[in-house]
């Protein structure tokens, strides 16, 4: 079986001073998709966050297998709304 994933990112602006990116993956053995955890960013930034969430998106994908971790749906939408309902 394959461990192959494919790292998606989606932006989503929020409003003039704020936006979230879904860091999604898509499973390459059975093409589903899941989203792996959503960053917020707001305006001004201090410093560049992206690189401590580079690092946690990097730490959940190694410390607990995808695809036990994750919800999956046969699109990103899917998955998107999904997440949104959960941890809104």
């Amino acid at each position: 079986m394959s461990e192959f994933f494919k790292e998606i990112m989606i932006w989503k602006r929020i409003d003039n001073a704020s936006a979230v990116r879904y860091s999604c993956l898509n499973d390459l053995q059975n093409g589903k998709f899941a989203v792996q955890s959503a960053d917020f960013f707001r305006l001004p930034l201090d410093g560049y966050p992206a690189n401590e969430f580079a690092r946690q998106f990097a730490v959940l994908f190694i410390e607990v297998p995808p695809r036990e971790r994750c919800s999956w749906f046969d699109s990103l939408d899917e998955a998107i709304i999904h997440h949104e309902r959960e941890f809104s």
